[in-house]
């Protein structure tokens, strides 16, 4: 291409032929010269700007460069210059849908249906335009019109033409055209080639429609295929409608008898049933599973426990106790001895249940038990890890889930598990060789399992790096996460093309609306919500610059001392850059050439990528603006999780934005709701207060900020507030801290009183699993200088939780980890000084 780009431009007529250089700039883009092909380029276009090539190549750069407004734009201009462009009609079309502009990708695909009405991509690409935006009569009629066209024997199979009737009745349900949908589906069942969604339908469909005993038979013969589906036993009871509880049971026993070995007729009725009934049915369930050995038996039956009636009922124990006491000698329902590894299973299932209840030691007696028995079994190591995860001893969890690891090295899961398990003990280069097991040799683990976009190693990485006070490492993990999100973000343009070409238009529609809301997946929510923290933390604590602080130190040296010293870090630094050039050396030889391709694959089409740098990323220039890009999603996706409002009240209380954190304090607003609210109404109470008195804000802005302040209140002061709320939730560990913590805020003279608010344990108290923020709150300064009384609390819950590492006697090996202190929680009352 370049040969013959020089071949014309050679010539002295045609140097400066516009629309040549702009292909000179577009061959140069495809072999990664960004900045000669935009220089060809632009060259190009100011030669010829009337040509529509020029324009488009210009928006084809962009684009790749991932700027779609800008190449829109460019796109356009190529338009006016040639309005029936079909290259360029179906390129700013992706770029439409791509950005979700729906009402210019229905003018696009409209022109394009116009120009080529024989392709079968220009009516679906139209027709979806309508179902996006909502138009369902638009829409079928466009897809009816098109089925006609197609020429398929009524007895002959097509997986295209199939998936286009099921994408044409998806969109009559939408459209809740539940009669149309059956008379469809029922029209066309037999060109269809999922016969399970086709059933699947009709069971749904009819439902809709009130025809309940056809829906019933339809759900009968779905169980008929799969037995263990939740779903088609819901369906089942809405189409038959019992009106006892004899008529229910008698659904899953029916069931039941025509599939003895499903699970699913057996555990379902123990949702519904209580009293003896209860007791025999969960009798016959655990004693089956218990015999044939299923360990995620308590996993199946961890939903119960969320019945308070059902867990005082004690059923569990009653029967499960019984069973462990006779031992093996355990006698089934014919009279024939249990298998010995019955007890084993009994004692693995005690172990769970007294975890679930909280009651721990009795937890690790059972499974310390199990283990003497069977020393070589997998999940009873698993177990034990647990036990002591959830006690909040996390490194002693971590020692036996390496165990459990060790019995089979070449488990992934139980890898991937202990991993995991030793980055919540904070032991990050531990993790890292663990997962080095089971990544590609030739390249570190980390940067292995970043390009595998493995998130819950980032997530739990960044969390590990934010505990240890690591911020630019923490950083990097988090942002390496939002670089992932969008990159699947970005993956779907190829989806737009593919999918209408191959017609998966249902699977097409579903990643749409998926890629819509990805970002609340739990991934980004943790990424974001320990960037937010970090930037917070780095804003009210910025990092300090060692060269300023050298410079204070030398003023107090002599002129000879000052020449030594100096000369001493320049040797440092020059041994520090020297070692650090030998590491990147090492680590840059160690990189196959089939990563080095990848790389300059990725390059290609999507750029160069900015290096995440930890030591830039912990002292950026204003964090509170990078804390917002982590923010706006959050908001945009995630307004019905409280902590997002928190996030967000914490970066605007920051900015000085009463009015914005006030929004976002109201959106919170619940007397009874998260302890951490009632802080953040009196602390801005207390701004806007401060604010009024002392700025001049508008006199509209301060006379709506003193009303709804007044309904929150309701004319009560700051102090009284705070002591209806800690009376309101006299119960609660966390609400009785909050509460504590803003008395002592508001009045520092009620130290004493505010501690031992926070401290009371009481056995009507819940919530025990906080007890450890309490501890770090003595320790963090946020009732002032409290070592004695803190020294007390942690003795007292050491004796109630003896196996917890936080309340332990700090020994020489561990002072610093026990006693540290959770520097990324977000504290009121850095910003008192500033009030």
């Amino acid at each position: 291409g370049l040969k013959f780009c020089k071949m014309i431009l050679s010539n002295p007529k045609f140097a400066e032929h516009g629309e040549t250089l702009a292909m000179k700039g577009l061959t140069l883009n495809c072999l990664g010269k960004k900045e000669e092909a935009y220089e060809f380029v632009r060259k190009g276009l100011r030669n010829d700007v009337k040509s529509h090539v020029c324009w488009h190549v210009y928006g084809l750069l962009q684009r790749s460069d991932k700027k779609y407004d800008e190449a829109i734009k460019c796109y356009r201009n190529a338009l006016k210059l040639d309005k029936d462009n079909l290259q360029i009609l179906r390129d700013l079309s992706l770029l439409q849908i791509q950005m979700r502009d729906l009402e210019g990708y229905r003018e696009t695909r409209y022109q394009l249906l116009q120009l080529r009405p024989t392709q079968r991509a220009s009516w679906i690409g139209y027709a979806i335009a309508y179902h996006l935006l909502k138009d369902y009569d638009m829409a079928l009629k466009l897809l009816e019109e098109f089925r006609k066209t197609q020429q398929i024997p009524p007895n002959k199979i097509d997986y295209e033409y199939s998936e286009l009737i099921l994408y044409q009745n998806q969109v009559m349900r939408e459209a809740d055209l539940f009669q149309e949908s059956l008379e469809h589906i029922e029209t066309y069942e037999k060109q269809i080639c999922d016969k399970l969604i086709v059933e699947e339908i009709k069971g749904e469909v009819l439902l809709k429609l009130g025809r309940l005993k056809e829906a019933g038979q339809v759900y009968k013969e779905l169980i008929e295929r799969n037995a263990e589906n939740w779903y088609y036993y819901e369906g089942l009871e809405k189409a038959l409608q019992p009106s006892t509880l004899e008529e229910r049971l008698q659904i899953y026993e029916d069931v039941n008898k025509r599939h003895p070995r499903a699970v699913s007729p057996r555990r379902l009725p123990l949702n519904f049933v209580s009293g003896e009934k209860f007791r025999e049915l969960m009798d016959k369930f655990l004693r089956v599973n218990f015999s044939k050995g299923c360990p995620p038996l308590f996993t199946t039956l961890k939903s119960l426990y969320y019945n308070p009636e059902k867990v005082k009922f004690s059923i569990y124990l009653v029967l499960v106790k019984s069973l462990y006491l006779i031992s093996n000698r355990l006698s089934k329902q014919n009279g024939e001895k249990e298998p010995p590894t019955t007890l084993l299973w009994v004692r693995y299932f005690l172990a769970q249940h007294f975890d679930k209840l909280g009651q721990c030691s009795l937890a690790l007696d059972y499974i310390n038990a199990a283990i003497a028995s069977t020393p070589t079994l997998i999940e009873l190591f698993y177990l034990k890890a647990k036990i002591y995860k959830h006690v909040g001893n996390l490194k002693e969890a971590a020692k036996w889930m390496d165990e459990a690891q060790s019995l089979d090295t070449a488990d992934r899961f139980i890898n991937s598990k202990c991993a995991k398990y030793m980055l919540r003990a904070n032991m990050v280069k531990d993790a890292e060789e663990m997962c080095s097991k089971f990544t590609r040799e030739g390249t570190s683990a980390m940067e292995n399992l970043n390009e595998m976009q493995c998130m819950w190693f980032q997530t739990e990485c960044a969390a590990a790096y934010q505990r240890l006070g690591k911020y630019g490492d923490a950083l990097k993990k988090c942002h390496e996460v939002e670089r992932h999100f969008f990159e699947i973000t970005d993956d779907q343009f190829d989806f737009h093309t593919y999918c209408m070409r191959k017609m998966t238009l249902r699977a097409y529609v579903d990643l749409l609306r998926l890629e819509d809301v990805l970002r609340k997946h739990t991934f980004y929510f943790k990424a974001a919500r320990s960037a937010i923290e970090i930037y917070l933390k780095l804003h009210d604590n910025p990092l300090t610059n060692e060269s300023k602080e050298q410079e204070v130190n030398s003023e107090n040296l002599s002129a000879k001392e000052l020449k030594k010293m100096l000369s001493k870090q320049r040797r440092a630094q020059k041994k520090a850059k020297l070692e650090e050039e030998r590491k990147h050396a090492e680590r840059e030889r160690q990189q196959k050439n089939q990563k080095k391709k990848r790389d300059e694959e990725e390059e290609e089409t999507s750029g160069p990528r900015e290096e995440l740098v930890p030591e830039k990323l912990e002292r950026v220039e204003n964090p509170l603006e990078e804390a917002i890009k982590f923010l706006i999603p959050l908001k945009n996706l995630i307004g019905d999780n409280i902590d997002t409002h928190l996030l967000a009240f914490e970066i605007y209380f920051r900015k000085g934005k009463v009015l914005h954190s006030f929004i976002f304090a109201l959106q919170t607003f619940n007397p009874s709701g998260q302890p951490i609210l009632s802080n953040c109404k009196l602390l801005l109470s207390t701004v806007i207060t401060h604010v009024s008195d002392h700025s001049n804000l508008p006199e509209t802005v301060s006379k709506v900020l003193t009303q709804e302040m007044q309904k929150i209140f309701v004319n009560k002061n700051l102090e009284s507030f705070n002591e209806e709320f800690l009376k309101h939730n006299a119960t609660s560990i966390q609400h009785q801290l909050s509460g504590a913590k803003m008395m002592y805020f508001l009045d520092k003279s009620r130290q004493e009183k505010a501690i031992a608010i926070a401290t009371r344990l009481d056995k009507n108290m819940r919530d025990k699993n906080t007890l450890t923020k309490v501890s770090e709150a003595l320790l963090d300064g946020s009732f002032g200088s409290c070592h004695t009384q803190c020294e007390e609390y942690q003795a007292t819950c050491h004796k109630l939780f003896p196996f917890t590492s936080a309340f332990m006697p700090a020994t020489n090996e561990d002072d610093s980890s026990i006693a540290s202190v959770n520097h990324t929680a977000i504290n009121h009352d850095v910003l008192s000084n500033e009030i």
